[in-house]
């Protein structure tokens, strides 16, 4: 891609959270099909099974509860999230609850905020933190 998109922190802002979980599910999509190649997954039906599990709604909630609790974000990305968890969408969700549907799309919203911003160490930081959450074991917690 040779012409520059690039937006201005101040036109991202002025974003729809919608638009901007839009682009932040394409950049998780893209990071975790990354990651399982990388780490040696390769079979088109273990990359879909085993990718559910990073992009799934229920998965990107409980990230979004970990990150908070942890205080992971900064005020400003804690502001995109409730501009997304807030954001009308017009739809019903089909495999979760609503205030899932509603974790999952301000989690989608801070990372296309980033990305569309260019801050892509960011980007990286919290996806390397989310693949942390979701691989680490069930039971065991992180000091």
């Amino acid at each position: 891609m040779n012409k520059d998109y690039s937006l201005r922190v101040e036109d991202v802002k002025q974003l729809n959270a919608l638009a901007l979980a839009y682009m932040g599910d394409a950049v998780l999509e893209q990071a975790v099909r990354e990651h399982l190649i990388r780490s040696g997954r390769v079979r088109p039906n273990t990359l879909h099974k085993e990718s559910t599990k990073y992009v799934s709604a229920k998965a990107q909630a409980s990230v979004v509860r970990v990150l908070l609790s942890e205080k992971f974000l900064t005020e400003e990305e804690e502001a995109v999230l409730r501009r997304g968890r807030n954001a009308k969408s017009g739809s019903t969700p089909k495999n979760t609850d609503v205030l899932t549907y509603k974790f999952s799309t301000a989690y989608e919203a801070v990372l296309g905020s980033l990305y569309l911003s260019g801050d892509f160490d960011r980007v990286r930081e919290i996806i390397e933190k989310t693949i942390t959450i979701i691989e680490e074991p069930k039971g065991e917690t992180t000091s």
